[in-house]
């Protein structure tokens, strides 16, 4: 089929699931999924991708039910390119089809959460916590980090920097000025590996070009050292380029490994049509790795190839905006917001190709195709996507003997669905995933404290909360 199949069947296909359990066949008990699959993939997949679940994610503009989907099949729409079915295939394959789709549409209630939270006791099948407000009254909290002693560093896009210890804010000074626009402002916070020797953080930010409103802007990170409540000798380490007038995909998150390289990710800044994620001379749609002090280490993957950034470590990224190492093997995780559907958990390898905008799992916002391609030789797949989008934010692995069910799983935010998503792991793979604290709001970002309790900061209005377990461990 063309790609106008589900252009013109299209989007709002979340909506058309009213249909009832009734009006769908058992498809898997008779065996027709299986052969509606392999029809699709033989007819459909090589202009709307592999993944029926994409479907979940276009609006279909010629009917809600199944009735209505295999009439769209049998006698298209030739106006719009989509061509009528009902001589090639046959009745029941296009039936099977239907079911098909509406099976894919059906997964996507998972996601469909109305009922507010009654109480700040959530229930798990795995575990059931407890959540204690730690901080209220922020806009929008982006970023976390744990002081030796135990207080809190946290930033609020709009340019606030904060320190909690023994229950008490105190707002920080010496933060650089930042363009707190669309997604831009100041973002996440990162200590020193030896913080306790040198007192050194860092902080990433959207970095005016100029004083104006209308500034192009870029992903910068700044160093400095924290003096009570004060930041000192404060310097740009990092400043991508080239600066763009767009206000979003900043990515920003910034992570150590064991040996002491940073590593930043810098988004696309929604320069996909340009595909400056795939071009080396640009710092767009990247994860960096540098030294301490911002200086490019010499093993780096492009640091000998004519016009690439030395600082480069992979490449092909969308707008990564959560990394963490894993505590056990020393290896830096991201995930990253893909497209309307594709977001993607990766494992940033040195000198790897992750795609973007060549390959995807995802569409475009107005349904229309991005690309027919989600895997090409010399590009890497993920290790896993989410079809819906989810929204990532934030990532962290849980360690320590509070969280015993969860020991070792990757938990990462769903600003879009408004809960904590728990990744189960086993080794490099994703066993299964739990929804966590549904509806609990745009969740930006989750962090382990030195306590070994989990930090979890959401948006609009800006909470901190901690999570206490309420099972017996």
């Amino acid at each position: 089929m063309y790609r106008i199949v589900l252009l013109t069947i299209s989007i709002c296909a979340f909506m058309m699931c009213q249909t009832s359990k009734t009006d769908v066949k058992s498809a898997s008990a008779t065996g027709s999924m299986a052969n509606a699959e392999k029809t699709f993939t033989t007819f459909c997949a090589s202009c709307h991708g592999e993944n029926s679940d994409v479907f979940a994610e276009r609006t279909w503009k010629h009917g809600k039910s199944r009735p209505e989907i295999i009439k769209s099949i049998t006698t298209g729409y030739p106006d719009l390119s989509m061509p009528a079915w009902g001589l090639s295939l046959k009745p029941q394959q296009i039936e099977d089809l239907a079911d098909y789709f509406l099976a894919a549409f059906d997964r996507r209630k998972n996601y469909e959460f109305t009922d507010k939270p009654k109480s700040n006791i959530f229930e798990h099948t795995s575990i059931s916590v407890k959540l204690d407000t730690v901080v209220k009254g922020l806009k929008n909290p982006w970023g976390m980090a744990f002081l030796p002693n135990g207080d809190m560093l946290y930033t609020d896009r709009d340019g606030s920097f904060y320190r909690l210890s023994n229950g008490v804010q105190t707002k920080i000074e010496g933060v650089p000025s930042v363009l707190a626009k669309g997604q831009g402002g100041l973002m996440d916070v990162e200590l020193h590996p030896k913080f306790a020797e040198n007192s050194l953080i860092y902080l990433s930010y959207s970095k005016p070009k100029d004083n104006t409103d209308k500034s192009p802007a870029t992903t910068a990170v700044m160093r400095a050292k924290l003096d009570g409540n004060k930041l000192v000798d404060g310097k740009d380490i990092f400043v991508a380029e080239p600066y763009q007038n767009t206000r979003h995909h900043y990515g920003s998150r910034i992570e150590f490994d064991k040996q002491g390289y940073m590593f930043v990710t810098v988004g696309d800044r929604g320069q996909h049509d340009a595909k400056l994620p795939q071009k080396l001379d640009n710092d767009m749609g990247k994860v960096h790795r540098l030294m301490d002090d911002g200086r490019v280490p010499t093993d780096n993957p492009f640091v000998n190839t004519p016009n690439a950034h030395g600082s480069i470590w992979s490449y092909g990224h969308r707008n990564p905006q959560g990394m963490a190492m894993n505590p056990n093997t020393g290896v830096i995780w991201a995930h990253e917001h893909g497209p309307r559907g594709g977001d993607e958990l990766n494992i940033p390898t040195k000198g790897k190709n992750y795609g973007w905008p060549v390959i995807s799992f995802g569409i475009n916002y107005d349904g229309t195709i991005l690309t027919p391609n989600n895997k090409l030789d010399g590009m890497e797949q993920p290790v896993t996507y989410w079809v819906p989008s989810l929204g990532p934010s934030g990532m962290t692995y849980v360690t320590g003997d509070r969280y015993k069910a969860w020991k070792g799983d990757i938990l990462m935010g769903s600003m879009r669905f408004k809960y904590l998503n728990r990744v189960h792991m086993n080794g490099n793979k994703v066993e299964s995933q739990e929804m966590l604290l549904k509806n609990i709001g745009r969740v930006r970002a989750v962090e382990m404290g030195r306590d070994g309790f989990i930090y979890v900061a959401v948006e609009e209005p800006g909470y901190i909360f901690r999570l206490v377990p309420m099972d017996k461990m």
